[in-house]
């Protein structure tokens, strides 16, 4: 049987009954998920901005390349930082140094001239790759193979990273937004959030933490510690890598968030500011940088539901496998998109749409995230072998440094659409997202019918029972 001991009734996700460690890890992530988040929900409306109000003047085409090269290549040096981390350095020194660079990338970005922009952004991008797949390898470290609580707690450890998205855009929005403030101070705000998760986690490490990242990677190679994967291990991998082809036509629609929907939110969406917000906004609009926040926002709402949710039926015997959780994911995904069809053609029509329609769409999408990436990260942890559990991790982020690359080149054809130079089946912007609901929800059907094959190569480590082999 799955989930809790069969003589225990399931309950809601508690921190309180999990791993020390995973307190300090949800703030120190939540940190630095904030300074992510907050420049990512600026860094479109940065670039499309005209000169005259302090933006780059850049095309919606040009802009969207940028942002998929940014936010792909933040998903490509996981690669190597977890390699190293691996090999090298430890989780621990890995992510310290990713905190370092980080900090500094987005103060630089604060400076406002193009020759620290472009170096902001290489400093974010190969601090990120030190810091993303080795925190998220250190919650899995917490764990015991077959220790029920890994699903659940990388949910709250997802609710750690949300609450930084949720906050991140809200406060570098308004400042970047304000007429006081400007681009300077959501950038900068964002570093300040950095250094503040890396203060909390050099603080806390010895009490929380103990040994964990420390002593996972030997200091040289050695070949006799590293001995050639076995068949087993080779076909969960091969699982891993199937589920991760699939897991980039979740992001490269997901990810439409930061580029594509900011865009419509900023163009096609009433922003008008209700009225208890005229005490703090003196514009009679909102930031179109606020739309990022709804996500993370359902998200804290609803990961606790799905966390109780995975393990009543997994106390049940009933709970999905992982291929067929990830499926809905994307299936959901698709319907959010949809929803969006409809809002796109009413907005075609010169009328700006309700900001419901963005609400319910990022409704839907967030439904299929819990689906998916908090699985998804408690698959990589269970099913890797130990001595690569870093450069796997490393690897199924490389999923989405290739989606979040297709995501922007597909989100700089917003306009190309609109004015139907691409294709016309319904016409406009509701053409650009029928077509991702085409190849969500495709690939989301397509995943659910080759799940029995990949549950075999996985040998039963997608589940976390007592029945799972041993490590």
């Amino acid at each position: 049987m799955r989930g809790n001991h069969p003589l225990q009734a399931p309950k809601a996700p508690s921190i309180a009954r999990q791993p020390r460690g995973l307190r300090l890890l949800f703030v120190v992530e939540m940190w630095e998920r904030y300074s992510y988040y907050g420049m990512r929900a600026l860094l479109i409306l940065f670039l499309v901005t005209e000169t005259g109000r302090g933006g780059l003047g850049w095309t919606v085409e040009r802009a969207g390349q940028l942002y998929g090269w940014y936010t792909g290549l933040v998903y490509l040096t996981p690669v190597i930082g977890g390699y190293l981390a691996d090999r090298y350095l430890g989780t621990h020194r890995a992510l310290v140094a990713g905190g370092i660079l980080i900090a500094l990338g987005h103060f630089s970005l604060a400076l406002e001239n193009t020759v620290a922009f472009y170096s902001g952004l290489t400093l974010l991008v190969l601090g990120t790759g030190f810091f993303k797949s080795n925190i998220s390898t250190m919650v899995g470290q917490l764990y015991g193979l077959n220790d029920p609580r890994r699903d659940s707690g990388f949910t709250i450890y997802y609710m750690g990273i949300n609450l930084g998205a949720l906050i991140g855009p809200l406060i570098c929005g308004y400042l970047a937004h304000s007429s006081r403030f400007g681009w300077a101070y959501g950038f900068g705000a964002a570093g300040v959030g950095m250094l503040a998760g890396l203060a909390i986690y050099l603080g806390g490490r010895k009490r929380f933490l103990g040994d964990v990242g420390i002593t996972n990677a030997p200091r040289t190679p050695d070949a006799q510690a590293r001995p050639p994967l076995n068949r087993e291990e080779k076909e969960r991998i091969g699982a891993m890598l199937v589920m991760a082809f699939f897991v980039m036509f979740f992001w490269l629609a997901f990810e439409q968030a930061g580029s594509s929907m900011t865009v419509f939110a900023e163009r096609s969406t009433d922003r008008t500011t209700p009225g208890w917000l005229h005490g703090l906004l003196a514009d009679d609009q909102f930031p179109a940088a606020w739309f990022q926040a709804v996500n993370p926002a359902f998200i804290l709402l609803l990961a606790p539901l799905f966390s109780m949710l995975w393990l009543r039926l997994g106390s049940a015997g009933l709970e999905p496998r992982t291929p067929v959780k990830m499926a809905s994911g994307l299936i959901l995904l698709g319907s959010g998109f949809l929803v969006l069809v409809f809002a796109a053609a009413q907005s075609d029509r010169g009328t700006p749409v309700s900001p419901l329609w963005l609400g319910a769409a990022y409704l839907l999408h967030t439904c299929g995230e819990l689906s998916l990436s908090p699985v998804g990260l408690a698959l990589v942890t269970r099913i890797a072998p130990l001595k690569y559990a870093s450069t796997l991790m490393g690897v199924w982020f490389l999923a989405a440094f290739a989606a979040n690359l297709a995501a922007g080149y597909f989100a700089g054809m917003l306009d190309a659409f609109r004015e139907g130079r691409v294709v016309t089946i319904l016409g406009g912007q509701a053409d650009f997202f029928l077509i991702l609901v085409a190849t969500s929800c495709a690939a989301g059907i397509l995943l659910c019918l080759i799940a029995p094959w990949l549950n075999r190569l996985m040998h039963g480590r997608d589940q976390h029972s007592a029945s799972a082999p041993p490590a």
